[in-house]
């Protein structure tokens, strides 16, 4: 996985993990601004993401079908990196920190 965006975006859907998180925290922790690292928007336009929104409540975002099926044939790739590069375990099982 060469691409920066590639690995950031499964970076992005492995920390999102298997429970939805607030809409909030995941903008806080990665929207950018940087147009070479789109990593929220890239992910957003595979379908990798998907927003819950109910009234008068708080929106949440999750691992869509896509997203998890990404996550799946990429997981090998991702764990063959060097030691170095690797996610701490929490964040590799989806578990908070």
């Amino acid at each position: 996985m060469s691409d920066p965006v590639e690995a950031l975006v499964l970076d992005l859907l492995q920390w999102l993990g298997h429970k939805p998180r607030r809409y909030s925290e995941v903008m806080e922790a990665w929207r950018t601004s940087c147009p070479r690292l789109p990593v929220w928007e890239e992910a957003n336009s595979r379908g990798f993401v998907e927003r819950q929104h109910e009234p008068g409540g708080e929106a949440y975002v999750r691992v869509s079908p896509a997203g998890l099926a990404y996550v799946e044939t990429h997981r090998a790739a991702a764990q063959a990196l060097p030691a170095q590069w690797s996610k701490p375990a929490s964040l590799k099982s989806g578990r908070d920190a």
